[in-house]
């Protein structure tokens, strides 16, 4: 990806759970409160919209009853946005690396069955795994 998406991705992956912050709990949805923070703050507009569509957020949305308040933060089907599910769906809340699966049993242990995150991570699964792999393939296609 070019340089700005680079440092694009850079910004979002510190960001992206800014929203779990007690401070900026409004909702109670991370990825939105994030986004409606940082829109706040006047950061960039595609760095607002990865924050509220990290790591499949449209399910968990759903669960919670909003989506129409995501919807107002365009989605962008990106190499971006993949590679920050990527970077999220591969690394634990301890920073530890994980392999995708290992990742995904982790919340899914951590929020209990029934819960809007465990629903939405179950029905979020295909999705985050095909953006791990097109990130996966767009890693080894680059020269070392």
């Amino acid at each position: 990806m070019s340089e700005a998406d680079r440092d694009l991705l850079v910004a979002a992956a510190w960001l992206h759970d800014i929203g779990y912050a007690p401070e900026l709990r409004d909702t109670g949805f991370h990825p939105l409160d994030g986004a409606r923070h940082l829109e706040t703050l006047g950061a960039p507009a595609r760095l607002v919209r990865l924050v509220a569509h990290h790591s499949g957020a449209v399910y968990e949305a759903e669960q919670r009853g909003l989506s129409a308040e995501l919807d107002v933060y365009e989605r962008e089907d990106s190499p971006v946005l993949d590679a920050l599910i990527f970077a999220d769906m591969t690394t634990g809340p301890a920073g530890q690396s994980f392999a995708f699966d290992t990742r995904i049993d982790e919340i899914l242990v951590r929020y209990e069955p029934g819960s809007e995150v465990h629903n939405a991570i179950s029905k979020a699964r295909p999705y985050l795994q095909a953006a791990v792999e097109r990130t996966l393939d767009r890693m080894a296609a680059q020269p070392m």
